[in-house]
C-alpha cells in the first residue's frame, strides 16, 4: 500500500500543471479536493528527505557533524552556509512543505464528520498523529535556530510573524506531546497505508511520542530552571518508549525516483564525489577498533586501513576510504527519524543525571551500542569483543560521562548528521577538528542563522529575535547549550 501512495504522489507532481500547483498554493486557507490523508503523506516525505539529504543547498549536517568532509568544494566543511542560503531553504522546508501541509491535512480531517463512534476514534488518532509529527518537525526548528516562529506562524493572513521564545516554544510542545499522546485510543485505527512511517499503527505511534517526550526531555536537562519538570518528564515518559529496535521510526523508500532515499540521488545519481569519510570519525573509530568501520567505510585499492579525508581540507575522492557503497547505491535505504539506540542513550544520560528511569546507565549505554552494532548486522560476538575493551566499557573508558555517552553517540548516529552535531553541543564530545577556515574551537558552528529572507522581508521581528538570543550568529549558544 505504501509503494500505491508513493505512485500516486508521483503521478500528482508530474500529471498536474504549474497553474494548478500555483492555485494550490494561493488558497491554503480553502483547499480543493487533495485529501487531507494525502497532504499528511507528502509532509511525512517532505519531512524525512529533508532530513536526510546531503545535497549541499538543503542539509550540510553530516560535514557538521564531520562524518563527512568533502572531496573539490570545501565551502560547506569550513561553515559557509551563506552562498547557497543553506538556512532559508531549511526553514522553507520545513515551514511550507511539512507544517503547512500538517495543518491543511489537520484542517481537513476535522471538517469531515466522522460515522459513528470509531469513525470519531479514527478521526481523534489522524489529529494526534498530526500534532505528533508538527511537535517533532517544531523542535527541529527550534533547536536549529533558537527563537522561531512559533504562536504566530503557520497564519496566511500574516506574513510577517514574530519570533517566539525558544525554551517556551519547548515547553508548549511537551505539552502538546502529553496532549497527544492521551487522544491516542487504543485499538483504533488511523491512516493506514496513507502513513509512510508506521502504517498507521497507534500502539507505534504512542511509543513514538513517549520517546520524543524523552529526548525532549533531555534536550533541555542543563537549563536550571526545568530540572523538576524535565525529571517529571523523563520519568514519566521512560516506561513507555521504544522497546527494541522493531519500534524504531523509519520512513523506508522505493527503488524508482523521484521516491528513493535522497542519499541515493545525491551520491549515485549525481554522477560526482563530492565526499569521502572525515578523518574525525574514522581516526575516532580505528582506535577504538570499531566493527562498524566496515559498514560505515570501503577501503580503496591498496589500502588496509580506513583512512579519512582531513576535515575541511580539500581531499582528492581516490586517495581516501569511501562512503560504503551499501549507504550511496542503496535507492530503498530507510532513514531513520527516532530509534531504540537513540532512546537507549537518553535513558543511559537519564540515569547519569540521577532519574528514576529504570536499568543503569551501563546497561542503557551497552544496550544502546548493541542495537546500533546489530542495525548494520554486526555479529554479537564481535559486539561483546567491543563492549569488553578498556576504551569502551563504561566502568573503564575514559573521561566523565559526557565524554562516555556523548562520543559513542555520536558514533552511532553516523547518517543522521544532525542528530551527531546536536548531541555534540549537548554534551561536547567527541572533539571535533578545526577546518582551515577557523582558529580557534569556539569558531565551531553551534546554531543555524536566521534565513536571509527573514532580514529583508521580516527585519522588525528579524532584529528582535536576533538580540533576544544574544546576536544572529553561527557561533551564538542556544539556551540549552550550557558547556
Amino acid at each position: 500500500m505504501k509503494k500505491i501512495l508513493f505512485i500516486l504522489l508521483a503521478f500528482l507532481a508530474v500529471s498536474c500543471s504549474k497553474e494548478k500547483f500555483a492555485e494550490l498554493n494561493e488558497d491554503v486557507k480553502n483547499p480543493t479536493n487533495v485529501p487531507g490523508e494525502t497532504l499528511f503523506s507528502n509532509a511525512e516525505k517532505n519531512m524525512s528527505d529533508q532530513i536526510a539529504s546531503t545535497n549541499v543547498n538543503r542539509n550540510n549536517f553530516k560535514l557538521w557533524a564531520q562524518y563527512w568532509t568533502e572531496t573539490t568544494y570545501t565551502d560547506e566543511s569550513n561553515y559557509d552556509i551563506f552562498n547557497r542560503r543553506v538556512p532559508d531553504n531549511a526553514f522553507r522546508t520545513f515551514y511550507r512543505d511539512v507544517l503547512m501541509d500538517m495543518k491543511r491535512s489537520s484542517e481537513l480531517i476535522s471538517a469531515n464528520t466522522p460515522v459513528g463512534e470509531d469513525g470519531l476514534k479514527v478521526q481523534k488518532n489522524k489529529l494526534a498523529i498530526i500534532d505528533i509529527v508538527m511537535v517533532y518537525t517544531y523542535d527541529r526548528l527550534e533547536t536549529m535556530f533558537g527563537n522561531i516562529p512559533y504562536t504566530q506562524a503557520l497564519d496566511v493572513d500574516n506574513v510577517l510573524p514574530a519570533y517566539d521564545d525558544a525554551l517556551t516554544v519547548h515547553k508548549d510542545l511537551m505539552a502538546r506531546i502529553d496532549a497527544d499522546i492521551a487522544a491516542l485510543v487504543d485499538g483504533a485505527d488511523s491512516f493506514g497505508s496513507a502513513d509512510l512511517i508506521y502504517n498507521g499503527d497507534v500502539a507505534a505511534w504512542k511509543m513514538f511520542a513517549n520517546s520524543l517526550k524523552l529526548k525532549m526531555a533531555i534536550e533541555i536537562a542543563d537549563v536550571d530552571s526545568e530540572s523538576a519538570a524535565v525529571k517529571a518528564a523523563a520519568e514519566a515518559a521512560a516506561p513507555n518508549v521504544f522497546a527494541s529496535s522493531d519500534d524504531d521510526a523509519v520512513l523506508d523508500y522505493m527503488g524508482a525516483t523521484p521516491n528513493t532515499n535522497p542519499l541515493y540521488v545525491d551520491l549515485t545519481l549525481s554522477g560526482r564525489h563530492d565526499f569521502v569519510p572525515a578523518n574525525t570519525i574514522v581516526d575516532i573509530m580505528n582506535g577504538l577498533n570499531d566493527p562498524r568501520r566496515d559498514a560505515y567505510f570501503d577501503l580503496i585499492d591498496g589500502q588496509t586501513e580506513y583512512v579519512g579525508g582531513d576535515y575541511g581540507y580539500s581531499s582528492a575522492y581516490d586517495n581516501y576510504s569511501h562512503i560504503d557503497a551499501y549507504i550511496m547505491q542503496t535507492p530503498t535505504l530507510g532513514n531513520p527519524l527516532l530509534t531504540y539506540s537513540e532512546v537507549q542513550f537518553y535513558l543511559a544520560e537519564a540515569n547519569e543525571r540521577g532519574f528514576n528511569v529504570g536499568g543503569s546507565a551501563e546497561d542503557h549505554y551497552n544496550e544502546a551500542i548493541t542495537s546500533s552494532m546489530a542495525g548494520w548486522g554486526i555479529p554479537q560476538a564481535d559486539i561483546d569483543t567491543y563492549l569488553a575493551q578498556p576504551e569502551v566499557a563504561y566502568s573503564t573508558a575514559n573521561g566523565t560521562w559526557q565524554e562516555k555517552i556523548g562520543t559513542q553517540a555520536w558514533i552511532a548516529f553516523y547518517t543522521r548528521g544532525y542528530l551527531g552535531w546536536t548531541e555534540w553541543r549537548r554534551l561536547d564530545f567527541p572533539i571535533f577538528n578545526l577546518p582551515p577556515a577557523i582558529t580557534s574551537y569556539d569558531e565551531i558552528p553551534v546554531r543555524y542563522t536566521f534565513p536571509n529572507g527573514e532580514q529583508t522581508l521580516n527585519g522588525a521581528n528579524y532584529t528582535t529575535a536576533a538580540a533576544a538570543i544574544g546576536g544572529d550568529l553561527l557561533t551564538t549558544k542556544l539556551y540549552w547549550d550550557k558547556h
